[in-house]
C-alpha cells in the first residue's frame, strides 16, 4: 500500500499526550465499536492479541476522534480507509491521506490475524521511509477483498517479498476472501462481527480518477464512532 501520512512527532510524544487525557479503563476492552456510517452500522471487535492498536483506538474513538471523518480511499475487492482527521469538511477533489495524531505504533504482527474479508488493520508509511513497519496512529482500513484461487494464492506466495500462507489461511482466502499479499506488513487488529453488507456497498461506491483518486465522488463519512456493549456471538 502506498505512502498515506506524515509523521509529525514522536512515538512517546504522542502516545503520552493521549494518555493524558483518555483513559481507556478494563471495562472499555469488553466493549466493541460500533461504526454509524453514511451507508449504515458496522460493528468491530478488536483483538486482545494487539494490546497497543487495541488501546490506541478505543481512546481515539472516546475521544470522539473519527466522529465526521471520511472514508478518503475506497478500492473496490481490496479495502476501504478512513481515520484521517483532515477529511472532516475536506472540500470535493481535494487529495486526502495525510492526516493523524502526530505519532506511530509499532508493529504487533499475529500470524493468527491475515487479511481475511472484513478484518481492520492500520494503515502506515512505506517501508522506505518506514522499515520497521510503525502503523499510524489514526489510519485504518477494512478489508473488503476477493475470493482467490490456489494458482492466485501460489502467486502472491511467489513474489519477491512472497511468504508461505498456512493452509487455513489459503482456505479462507478461497472461500470469504482478502487481500493475502498484506499479511505480516500491516497490522490487523479486529475484525467486523456485523455489517460486512455496509462494507461490500461502501466498496462499490464510485470513486474519484483526478488527483484526489480513489477517494468517493460522493462523500462516504462515518457520522459517529462509539463504544457499545459486547453482545455474545
Amino acid at each position: 500500500m502506498k505512502k498515506f501520512f506524515i509523521i509529525t512527532a514522536s512515538l512517546i510524544f504522542g502516545i503520552t499526550t493521549i494518555a493524558q487525557d483518555t483513559i481507556v479503563r478494563k471495562k472499555d476492552r469488553k466493549k466493541d465499536v460500533l461504526l454509524q456510517t453514511s451507508y449504515g452500522e458496522i460493528l468491530l471487535r478488536l483483538s486482545d492479541s494487539t494490546p497497543l492498536h487495541r488501546d490506541n483506538f478505543l481512546k481515539l474513538v472516546k475521544k470522539s476522534y473519527y466522529d465526521s471523518t471520511l472514508f478518503h480511499r475506497v478500492i473496490k475487492n481490496f479495502m476501504i480507509q478512513s481515520g484521517d482527521p483532515k477529511s472532516k469538511n475536506a472540500p470535493a477533489g481535494q487529495p486526502l491521506g495525510n492526516g493523524g495524531p502526530g505519532y506511530t505504533i509499532p508493529a504487533e504482527f499475529r500470524v493468527s490475524l491475515f487479511h481475511k474479508k472484513g478484518v481492520i488493520a492500520a494503515a502506515r508509511m512505506g517501508d522506505n521511509v518506514n522499515p520497521q513497519k510503525a502503523s499510524s496512529g489514526s489510519q485504518f482500513y477494512i478489508v473488503h477483498g476477493k475470493v482467490f484461487t490456489d494458482a492466485g494464492l501460489d502467486s502472491v506466495e511467489n513474489r519477491p517479498a512472497g511468504k508461505k500462507l498456512p493452509a487455513e489461511h489459503r482456505s479462507v482466502y478461497k472461500t470469504i476472501g482478502g487481500s493475502p499479499h498484506l499479511d505480516q506488513n500491516y497490522t490487523v487488529f479486529g475484525e467486523v462481527i456485523k455489517g460486512l453488507d455496509v462494507v461490500d456497498k461502501i466498496a462499490a461506491v464510485q470513486t474519484s480518477k483526478g488527483q484526489d483518486r480513489d477517494r468517493p465522488v460522493v462523500d462516504v463519512l462515518i457520522l459517529k464512532a462509539k463504544l457499545v456493549k459486547r453482545k455474545k456471538r
